[in-house]
């Protein structure tokens, strides 16, 4: 395999990524890369079920893309530029600020990038409606910033490579996945999305990834900074590396009124009192 392509994406992804305060990308000796499964049918890829950075562990579980039955993959771009993607993504994952408490002997994560849990478990925001176009979660907005930067990343690889998209139907979903390209037909539903075998499932859990991370962060990018997309996109990337909401809330409360942030993300139950009932 040519594997020039994932090297030239993380050049570029170092650079971009010091830009934005990340001094130290995530180590690849941390990255378990699995390729091959036992599992009649296996298929690998980004949208694999459980795939995804351990925080406390601080290690990234990935799988190839496509069938698992094999240790070469079937499509050697498409999995190439699939794991720039998926290791891209950890590695802002990796390099957002955490914070810790110890409650009764368990370390407690109640700081993650801009995201908020109280040590009583009350989280910073609610969850979005069901079938929500848009967005008031901060936890979505951070996932969808950190997929957007880690698939423009790809996408610019990809062209710099001279990387095609491929002329069938399933090559062609799996590469404007990673590149960041997936129009509206290609995430509507059809027949035997959710049927049986792993790929037709893959297919499912790639749309609903699209539709409710993707494009709800696109939507909330166009309502709080119209034609400033990309200023907000790299202000709130900076805020989640390091932490500190200052510049991002400056700039929010420039364009909208004082305290947009709580505003905009706070759940009114945030600060509720959790009473223990078993006294």
């Amino acid at each position: 395999m040519d594997t020039a392509p994932f090297h030239l994406g993380l050049y570029a992804a170092r650079g971009r990524y010091a830009e934005l305060g990340l001094s130290q990308m995530l180590p690849l000796q941390r990255v378990l890369l699995g390729a091959e499964s036992v599992r009649g049918g296996a298929f690998g890829g980004f949208h694999h079920p459980d795939q995804g950075y351990r925080h406390l562990q601080m290690l990234a579980v990935i799988t190839m893309y496509g069938p698992m039955g094999q240790e070469v993959p079937e499509r050697p771009e498409l999995a190439l530029l699939d794991l720039l993607r998926a290791y891209a993504h950890d590695c802002l994952h990796y390099g957002s600020r955490r914070r810790y408490v110890n409650v009764a002997g368990v370390p407690v994560r109640t700081q993650y990038g801009i995201n908020y849990r109280r040590s009583t478990g009350q989280t910073y925001s609610s969850a979005d409606p069901q079938g929500a176009p848009y967005t008031r979660n901060i936890g979505v907005v951070m996932e969808g910033a950190c997929d957007r930067e880690a698939r423009r990343i790809t996408r610019e690889t990809a062209a710099r490579a001279g990387l095609l998209e491929p002329d069938d139907v399933f090559g062609r979903l799996a590469f404007r996945d990673t590149t960041g390209t997936l129009s509206d037909d290609d995430v509507m539903p059809d027949q035997g999305e959710e049927g049986p075998g792993e790929a037709a499932q893959y297919v499912g859990a790639l749309r609903r990834y699209e539709t409710r991370v993707n494009r709800r962060y696109a939507v909330f990018l166009s309502e709080f900074a119209p034609g400033e997309e990309d200023d907000l996109h790299d202000l709130l990337l900076t805020a989640v590396v390091s932490g500190d909401t200052r510049g991002l809330s400056i700039w929010l409360d420039a364009r909208h009124g004082p305290g947009t942030f709580a505003g905009a993300f706070q759940s009114g139950t945030y600060f509720t009192p959790a009473l223990d009932l078993s006294a």
